[in-house]
């Protein structure tokens, strides 16, 4: 792969998500997949098993956080009910992925119990 080739790839990875209020946070979090998960809304072409790295802002948290993943659910382009186009990313083992989801399930505390429908399921 020529340098430029590797650059460009490395930029349709990278992401870039805030999520500003609690709901929205809910309707992207993805409990049910191991080590986590974030439904991130993309019309950028993903295939599953891709490698992606996220910059999340959460709340009013100051800093971005640096979380990578792969890809594990794709809602494509005109998907049944009228759900928005993007990709399930699933956390992977790192320390900030850890960290991030522990921050994220501490902001929605019981609220991961409910059966409000969410991006994916």
């Amino acid at each position: 792969m020529s340098e430029s080739a590797r650059q460009q790839a490395g930029r349709a990875g990278m992401l870039s998500l805030a999520i500003k209020e609690r709901s929205a946070l809910f309707a992207a979090y993805m409990p049910y997949v191991k080590g986590g998960g974030l439904f991130i809304p993309t019309n950028r072409p993903y295939q599953m098993g891709d490698q992606v790295y996220m910059l999340l802002t959460l709340m009013d948290e100051p800093n971005k956080l640096p979380v990578s993943g792969k890809v594990v659910w794709i809602t494509p382009s005109g998907a049944q009910g009228n759900r928005q186009q993007g990709i399930g990313v699933q956390f992977d083992e790192s320390e900030g992925a850890v960290s991030v989801r522990h921050k994220i399930e501490g902001i929605l505390g019981n609220a991961m119990k409910s059966t409000r429908l969410t991006h994916t399921m």
